[in-house]
């Protein structure tokens, strides 16, 4: 169920303080996070119920209205700026006092929905199960789909030969679908390294309380919630190596930013390369042609640029800077507790929504309709004066310096220099087969 306006004030006196307390930035806490509350304190009633800590009746109006909250049926009844408490224990709160309401007569914010829990658990085990959730539901299928559209694009592109380039000066040929071939695993690569940082995101503090002690809380209680939570959502949430690691730092949501960093530097590095290939188209690059989705100018007619990647690089750019703002919330924890939580929550959330979004729209409106320009990769290949390195086995480094040189200096093709200066013309077409030296010893 989507976002709802309740016309009933739901929240309590707390809230209402928070709200006053924190008019920062008209930011809301993420809604994933508001959700994961909801469903884990829904969780939460059933088990307290089962270990007989809370009457059944009580039990099953919290769960009820939890579950509720979890389907985003009230997202409207969080109003408290994200930049809050840096425990969450204002979101935390607000989630007691509205399923509270929700719940009816006789059920209490603190003794009955957060029975056997504290901010300090709850709200970092929401922040993590929001991340992994949809890293693995949205982020990762995403990651996928432009990893299969390079692919394509690489198979599609094997043949076509062209000019190779380093330090942004022309080098020794290579093929278009090589380009695409090393794009295509640096998403593939990216997307492991962000699959490799969840099962440290998996592990969650619940059950810890206010240290990592589990003061007034049952010791069966994370246990059945985590299998709660696993069997319900698909997720599997496992219990931390150390309670007071879990409890006392963040580091396995830096570890994700950082993975996510990651991709982004990759995804700078592609959509930079595919804007320069398709520059042009008379006076740039032009080996690509980058599908034309809009009127490039308002002033100049007939012009084309390069709009989604474009887009990627600012998306990119975003993640790459959220990543800094959450490694300095998890430098920031002290002793038995990290209390840059919600600022680590809203940027590394933004990056995985952002990444998923931007890998989608790059796949089906970039890459999927790149056209190669055949004539401009033709020509980029049989200009490139590198390629004479395939001459030095034949006549050697010095003279085939010789034939650059000339050839760069007079503007003339190799062929032609290197035939004024005695290389027999079986001997040339030998070294200068461009597909073949593309290949090289692949």
């Amino acid at each position: 169920m989507g976002v709802q306006e309740t016309e009933q004030q739901l929240w309590g006196g707390e809230t209402t303080k928070a709200v006053a307390n924190f008019p920062v930035s008209g930011e809301r806490v993420p809604v994933l996070v508001v959700r994961w509350l909801g469903r884990i304190k829904a969780a939460a009633a059933r088990v307290n119920s089962d270990l007989g800590l809370l009457d059944a009746d009580h039990a099953e109006r919290v769960a009820a209205a939890a579950d509720r909250v979890a389907e985003g049926e009230f997202d409207d009844q969080f109003p408290i700026d994200v930049f809050q408490t840096g425990s969450g224990t204002s979101t935390n709160t607000n989630a007691n006092e509205v399923i509270a309401t929700l719940a009816g007569e006789g059920v209490h914010p603190n003794d009955h929905v957060n029975m056997g829990q504290s901010s300090n658990d709850v709200f970092p085990s929401a922040v993590h199960l929001a991340a992994l959730d949809t890293v693995s539901r949205d982020l990762l299928p995403a990651l996928a789909q432009l990893e299969a559209s390079l692919r394509a694009k690489a198979d599609e592109f094997k043949d076509v030969v062209k000019s190779g380039r380093t330090h942004l000066m022309d080098a020794v040929p290579v093929t278009l679908g090589q380009e695409f071939s090393g794009y295509a695993a640096q998403v593939r690569l990216g997307a492991r390294r962000v699959r490799g940082a969840l099962p440290q995101v998996a592990q969650i503090p619940l059950g810890g309380t206010a240290t990592g002690t589990g003061l007034n809380t049952h010791k069966e209680f994370a246990a059945r919630v985590r299998a709660h939570l696993t069997d319900s959502s698909g997720i599997e949430i496992r219990a931390p190596e150390d309670p007071f690691e879990a409890q006392g730092n963040r580091d396995a949501l830096v570890e994700l930013s950082g993975a996510l960093k990651v991709v982004a530097v990759s995804l700078t590095k592609i959509a930079g390369d595919l804007a320069l290939m398709g520059s042009g188209p008379r006076t740039g690059i032009g080996e690509i042609l980058l599908p034309e989705l809009q009127k490039g100018s308002s002033i100049m007619p007939g012009k084309v640029n390069p709009v989604i990647p474009e887009v990627v690089l600012q998306v990119s750019a975003q993640v790459i800077g959220n990543d800094l703002a959450v490694t300095i919330g998890g430098m920031q924890g002290q002793f038995e507790l990290n209390v840059r939580v919600p600022l680590i929550a809203r940027n590394l959330l933004e990056s995985i929504r952002l990444l998923a979004s931007v890998a989608r729209i790059f796949a089906e409106k970039c890459i999927d309709g790149i056209q190669v320009n055949e004539e401009g990769c033709h020509l980029s290949a049989e200009s490139t004066l590198a390629a004479a390195t395939a001459l030095n086995p034949y006549v050697g480094y010095d003279k085939a310096t010789e034939i650059v040189k000339e050839a760069a200096r007079s503007g003339r093709l190799l062929r032609e220099v290197a035939d004024e200066m005695g290389v027999d013309e079986n001997t040339y077409n030998e070294a200068m087969d461009l597909r073949k030296m593309a290949q090289g010893n692949l």
